[in-house]
């Protein structure tokens, strides 16, 4: 049976919202929401932060998180996922992003379960029908289209595939939800940018152009990143309507 952990890449800057990972106004720090709903994914065997800050190691000690350090010097959170998982054995590594407080842990189950179905492929991700409502145009909202297989063909910010006819496939977003084989993952973070990762600033795109497959699975997936203290906000009163009383 597979092993899997998932692995939390944590730095304390960002650019609209600074030292958000650690914003507590639910009580708690958002990091903190991030590790119970990739604990609860029943295929995650361990939860790791990845850090390369004092306050964040703080933070995690603090809610009885596990908590690895990582060199300051990481372009991105792949390759500070990478660093972690050199130190542990699982057979698949999943990356999960810090401000996703409500990722869907059957979402990480079935991401997990897909490179199971696909057995070729080194790494898998996530995608979702579109809403009521949602933009399939909208360039923030990135798309993916798959063979019959339930691998990736490819990624893009434009929408695809195009309804040229009446008659269309259905629009797909993917759901920025990676796992990795973690061979592959030592590799991946070792391969040259692409030209079609460089146009649609989409780095799974360079896995494919590498000619690397990548599984799919089709979730249910509803959550959001948070990038702004508005979206903290609508977050907090989530969560405080979540979490009071019922009248009967």
């Amino acid at each position: 049976m597979t092993s899997a952990i998932a692995i939390i890449p944590a730095r304390f800057g960002s650019t609209r919202f600074p030292g958000k990972l650690l914003a507590d106004r639910t009580g708690r720090p958002l990091l903190a929401h991030v590790y119970e709903r990739a604990e609860a994914a029943s295929t995650i065997g361990t939860v790791l932060v990845a850090t390369d800050d004092d306050r964040i190691e703080a933070a995690v000690r603090g809610f009885g998180g596990n908590v690895v350090r990582t060199r300051t010097d990481h372009p991105n959170g792949t390759s500070r996922v990478a660093e972690a998982a050199a130190s542990v054995t699982a057979d698949v590594i999943v990356n999960v992003q810090g401000d996703e407080p409500e990722i869907e842990p059957a979402v990480i189950d079935a991401v997990v379960s897909s490179l199971d179905e696909h057995p070729t492929c080194p790494m898998a991700t996530a995608a979702a029908p579109f809403a009521a409502g949602d933009d399939p145009s909208d360039p923030n909202v990135v798309k993916v289209v798959l063979s019959v297989a339930g691998t990736a063909l490819y990624f893009s910010r434009a929408r695809i595939p195009f309804p040229r006819e009446r008659v269309t496939a259905t629009p797909l977003k993917h759901v920025g939800l990676y796992a990795y084989r973690r061979p592959f993952l030592a590799q991946y973070v070792t391969l040259a940018a692409t030209p079609l990762e460089q146009a649609e600033s989409l780095e799974q795109l360079r896995a494919l152009e590498h000619g690397h497959g990548i599984a799919v699975a089709i979730t249910d997936a509803h959550h959001h990143g948070i990038d702004t203290p508005e979206q903290y906000d609508a977050f907090v009163r989530r969560y405080a309507s979540a979490a009071a009383p019922r009248s009967r």
